[in-house]
């Protein structure tokens, strides 16, 4: 069949196009920027057309002739990004992609939304239940893309909701690439005692979610969790990731709120220039939110399945990133 992966050049999606392109579906991607893997894609057969979800032109060219959209485009976090922005991609830019979908007869949608639209999960693990509580606009606007997405469910569409936890995988360029080069230089900052819940998801395994999601009948107008099989405290993630590259790694235990209190002042500074700031709240905040969900679910009615476990999945990741510079071999 005919797909539409949009973001479908960044992390996530360059995964679900591969897998597109595995498939032997005819697959085209959508995006605003070029990523790592487009001239292999090109050389596939993808189709790739540079531009925004905000673009009639570029919606018009992405929506001929598809039958299934895998949307996963987004304004995503940057610190000094105007809430605007936010919500002309998330909310209506994903409104726009879903008027034209329907006038041009599109079977299935599936959307990206964000574990972040519940913020931290008071009494873990939580679930697709669990109270709505963004924390940051990104989040919101994700959420917000949700009600979007509900408004056209009521019309009759199609629609499933995936939200993913803590995605990670080779090509992430976030916040595990970070971990890594943290335990590289031998020794990796706690600020507390480390022991808050994180919730993993190998970017294949979710790849899987989205395939099932297309797939299923009984996803019709549902939201999922999608996440690993299981969740860690952090600083046992981090102990994987040393395990997994076969480093030596020391944990330095240092209090949090001088930590949260310059993150604020750091945050601050840089609101009227034009970089991110390299210390910030919402990256503080990693240190002590709880991200813990069942995904029971998802499993009962997509048949989903993590495949790869955190152990396998961090050691095909740090080979990846050492294979591609990001860390020394």
């Amino acid at each position: 069949m005919k797909v539409l992966v949009t973001g479908g050049t960044g992390f996530t999606g360059s995964h679900l196009t591969r897998r597109m392109l595995d498939r032997g579906h005819e697959t085209v991607v959508l995006d605003n920027q070029k990523g790592l893997f487009d001239e292999e894609f090109k050389a596939r057969g993808a189709k790739i057309i540079y531009g925004t979800v905000t673009d009639p032109k570029a919606l018009e060219e992405a929506l001929d002739g598809v039958e299934v959209v895998h949307h996963l485009a987004a304004a995503f976090r940057k610190i000094n990004m105007a809430d605007r922005v936010y919500t002309e991609v998330n909310q209506g830019g994903f409104r726009s992609l879903l008027e034209l979908a329907q006038k041009k007869g599109v079977k299935k949608v599936v959307y990206c939304s964000t574990q972040g639209v519940h913020g931290n999960i008071d009494n873990p693990p939580g679930d697709e239940n669990s109270p709505i509580k963004p924390e940051d606009y990104y989040q919101f606007s994700k959420h917000q893309g949700e009600l979007v997405a509900q408004e056209f469910m009521a019309k009759g569409m199609d629609i499933t909701i995936l939200r993913p936890t803590a995605l990670y995988g080779p090509g992430d360029p976030g916040r595990f690439l970070m971990m890594y080069k943290w335990v590289e230089r031998g020794f990796f900052p706690f600020f507390g005692d480390g022991k808050v819940f994180y919730h993993p998801v190998y970017v294949e395994n979710f790849v899987d979610a989205h395939e099932l999601a297309a797939e299923k009948p009984a996803a019709k107008g549902q939201t999922y969790l999608i996440a690993d099989a299981q969740y860690y405290y952090i600083k046992d993630i981090v102990a994987m990731i040393a395990e997994a590259m076969g480093r030596p790694c020391k944990f330095v235990h240092l209090p949090f709120w001088p930590l949260y209190a310059v993150a604020t002042v750091v945050e601050f500074l840089y609101k009227p220039l034009p970089w991110d700031p390299p210390l910030f709240r919402r990256r503080a905040d990693w240190y002590r939110q709880n991200r813990a969900f069942k995904i029971d679910k998802a499993r009962r009615e997509l048949g989903y399945e993590p495949k790869v476990g955190l152990k396998e999945g961090l050691k095909i990741t740090g080979d990846w990133y050492r294979a591609n510079g990001y860390l020394k071999k």
